[in-house]
């Protein structure tokens, strides 16, 4: 089974060091391991090899590569032509090339998601290790496949509802006008294909990011205390992606800290610092990510039975937290994270009829 693993943290050299020294440990251990990163400058520097925007072998079972976000959006670009002239007559992209686009906003990021989950999907690698920017917009990033699940499940429904969408679907004389454009039947099952492709896509990327045994992360912090503060403020706005925190590794001059309570109760794990390239000291110190992860809390439990939903939300308080409930899913914002939960059939349509914050969990009953 494949595995990815992530770093989140204030320090961009701190993240860097961790990041290479895990690749490293993994690819030691005899796995295959593929060191992924945007656009950084440090990490070629840190390992002493340019990087491109394909796979290159730098060590025994390692390989590293670069995302590029111009080269990405081209090889994206060409895959999005193709589809749509299997479902357009006329198809209107032809004549824009890839390398015409410039980068939108945002951009970088889904493009780097996309080719984590190819590369993941490839079978080529045991275990992905993600160098990224490792603050708020790397989480945004990873909870892409839940946000954009959303906007799909409920606009579509919204368009199957509307005036439109049922003349579409049985006016006798719309049919044949839309099938003069499409090389589909609107009433046969293949004209929902492209949204099922994009709906199964975005379902592997919820499941793998949901499955700790698949996919994890560690704060990287100093003793600082505004470095402490920040990746607590990381910890809870990663549980409300799903997305499992496996432990804490503190980085100091001297390899000695006192914030475990800080993090309770996630393992910490002391690291002295070291200089680039002398890497040995850094791998024997690392922890055991698979170990850890397996227990840490779960981001959310759901107790039919007891009629409970319950989030761990490190990090935050009641003062931090919006909970509302429109039809069968529950809403909760915390911090500047919104997490939309689509209720089991045994919950859904019930109303919430309280919620408490107990340990670090918030606590929601129907």
């Amino acid at each position: 089974m494949s595995q990815i693993l992530t770093f989140l943290g204030e320090s961009s050299g701190l993240r860097t060091k961790i990041a290479i020294a895990s690749a490293k440990a993994l690819a030691f251990q005899g796995k295959r391991v593929l060191l992924a990163t945007g656009a950084q400058p440090a990490l070629p520097v840190m390992l002493g090899a340019n990087l491109g925007a394909d796979p290159q072998e730098i060590d025994a079972n390692l390989q590293a590569v670069q995302f590029q976000s111009s080269v990405l959006l081209e090889r994206n670009w060409e895959e999005v032509k193709k589809l749509e002239a299997q479902y357009l007559k006329t198809p209107i992209l032809k004549d824009i090339y890839g390398q015409e686009l410039s980068i939108l906003p945002g951009m970088d990021g889904a493009l780097a998601l996309n080719a984590i989950r190819e590369y993941f999907e490839s079978g080529k690698y045991d275990a992905i290790v993600y160098n990224g920017t490792g603050d708020l917009n790397t989480l945004r990033m990873l909870g892409m496949p839940e946000s954009i699940s959303w906007y799909v499940r409920r606009f579509r429904q919204l368009f199957i509802n509307s005036d439109l969408g049922k003349a579409i679907s049985e006016s006798p004389f719309i049919q044949p006008l839309i099938s003069t454009f499409l090389n589909v039947n609107p009433m046969a099952d293949n004209f929902a294909q492209p949204t099922n492709q994009v709906t199964n896509i975005l379902d592997k990327g919820k499941e793998v990011l949901g499955n700790p045994k698949q996919f994890s992360a560690f704060l990287v912090t100093t003793a600082d205390p505004i470095d402490v503060v920040t990746s607590r403020y990381l910890w809870g706005s990663a549980q409300q992606i799903g997305l499992t925190i496996g432990g804490v590794i503190v980085i100091s001059a001297d390899g000695k800290s006192n914030i475990s309570e800080d993090f309770t109760p996630l393992p910490v794990t002391n690291i002295p610092d070291i200089k680039e390239g002398n890497w040995q000291p850094l791998i024997d110190a690392l922890p055991d990510f698979t170990a850890q992860t397996q227990q840490a809390p779960k981001p959310i439990e759901i107790d039919t039975a007891a009629r409970q939903v319950r989030l761990f939300l490190p990090g935050f308080d009641k003062k931090h937290v919006k909970l509302t409930q429109y039809g069968p899913e529950v809403t909760i914002e915390a911090g500047d994270q919104r997490r939309n939960i689509l209720l089991p059939p045994a919950l859904s349509g019930k109303p919430v009829t309280g919620a408490k914050f107990q340990n670090q969990y918030l606590i929601i009953s129907f």
